[in-house]
């Protein structure tokens, strides 16, 4: 699909095992900086999200 939309570039090597490359388009780069923020976002709030969803699992009752 992103391929088909003009995203990325899919260059297949025919080699042993075979090789396939992929490259941002223009178009592509244009969402890098959009992505770079979401994955900031996450990276910000995972640590605690994982922390808080473990503290919740460990108090669990031994027996669930």
């Amino acid at each position: 699909m992103l391929e088909r939309d003009g995203m990325v570039n899919r260059t297949v090597t025919p080699t042993v095992p075979i090789r396939v490359d992929y490259e941002l388009t223009t178009l592509g780069q244009g969402l890098y900086g959009l992505l770079a923020q979401v994955r900031d976002w996450a990276g910000e709030r995972r640590p605690m999200r994982s922390m808080t969803a473990r503290a919740r699992y460990d108090s669990r009752p031994a027996d669930h």
